[in-house]
């Protein structure tokens, strides 16, 4: 017969329906941790796995319970930069526990459904805990999507700039975006690997069937994966064209600087001999200025010309 009863420890928040029970854990300290040795005997290293922030996704397996870490992604709007946040999972025959630190809002949402409505209690947790741990990962790779085609969506903006206009502001922009989904294959690479292992090996503990649901998110975070790579491939392609149009650029305003400095040498040698405080020839001449404006000017037309016949303009 299906029972409800909602308990709560310091810390701890627990569901429990029809034999099983999931155990919630927003921001864990060694307290929490402490209470889920003495009350279920987990490994110490596991629990000291469940307080560090710097552990790989993993997955292993303690005999009478699976244990995983893994990581999902926060989109962090001060820096622009997807962060990301370590879910561990202890998944047993009778029960599931969950440690996080409460910033994953469809895992916190999801406890608080089963917590209120007895329809997604039955709904969710009314099979097995290999079920229960398919829905608490199936939410959670689902809401990593629009943070995905939040990243499509920037890069298809700069895509469709023209290069021409604002360069330094839509090369500063891709490079904000490039970072961005780094730092998202940062997260989502080694996470691939933990969802294949669950779709290729059986767990009896859990009590489902790996292929159709642990098959499910592989396909899942392999496709967040592949779209990555796609994104990482565009982003690199579109610095490089940005990059080689603002070169070509600078070598126009290069190419314009040199012929207005060439143009104006013949001028600035004679300004600056006559304007030495020594006799110099002609100086006192009345036709002086005009003689001195033409060995400017016509040395300068020359050079106008012959850089014309070149190509430079």
């Amino acid at each position: 017969m299906a029972t409800d009863v909602k308990a709560k420890e310091p810390g701890i928040e627990t569901v429990q329906w029809n034999g099983l029970t999931w155990v919630n854990v927003e921001r864990p300290t060694r307290a929490e941790m402490s209470f889920l040795r003495e009350r279920y005997g987990f490994h110490p290293l596991a629990l000291e796995d469940c307080i560090s922030r710097i552990q790989l996704p993993k997955i292993d397996e303690y005999g009478e319970y699976v244990f995983l870490v893994l990581h999902f992604p926060l989109f962090n709007p001060t820096i622009r930069m997807t962060e990301p946040s370590q879910v561990s999972i202890f998944a047993a025959s009778s029960y599931v526990v969950t440690v996080h630190q409460g910033d994953l809002r469809p895992l916190s949402k999801l406890f608080q459904d089963c917590s209120l409505s007895e329809a997604v209690r039955n709904d969710v947790m009314g099979r097995s805990s290999g079920y229960l741990l398919y829905r608490i990962l199936d939410v959670l790779v689902d809401a990593c999507f629009p943070i995905l085609n939040q990243a499509i969506e920037n890069l298809e903006r700069i895509e469709r700039e023209p290069i021409s206009k604002n360069s330094s502001y839509t090369i500063r922009e891709l490079s904000i975006i490039r970072r961005d989904v780094v730092a998202y294959r940062r997260l989502i690479r080694p996470q691939v690997e933990v969802m294949e292992t669950l779709e290729a090996r059986e767990y009896p503990l859990l009590k489902v069937d790996p292929d159709v649901y642990f098959g499910d998110l592989a396909d899942h975070t392999r496709r967040i994966w592949e779209e990555l790579e796609e994104l990482k491939e565009v982003g690199d392609g579109l610095s490089d064209t940005f990059l080689a149009s603002n070169i070509f650029t600078t070598n126009d305003a290069l190419r314009a600087l040199t012929i207005v400095f060439t143009m104006t040498l013949p001028g600035t040698l004679l300004a600056t001999l006559y304007g030495m405080n020594v006799p110099l020839p002609f100086q006192n001449h009345s036709g002086t200025l005009w003689v001195m404006l033409g060995l400017s000017i016509i040395p300068s037309a020359a050079l106008l010309i012959w850089l014309r016949r070149r190509g430079w303009f």
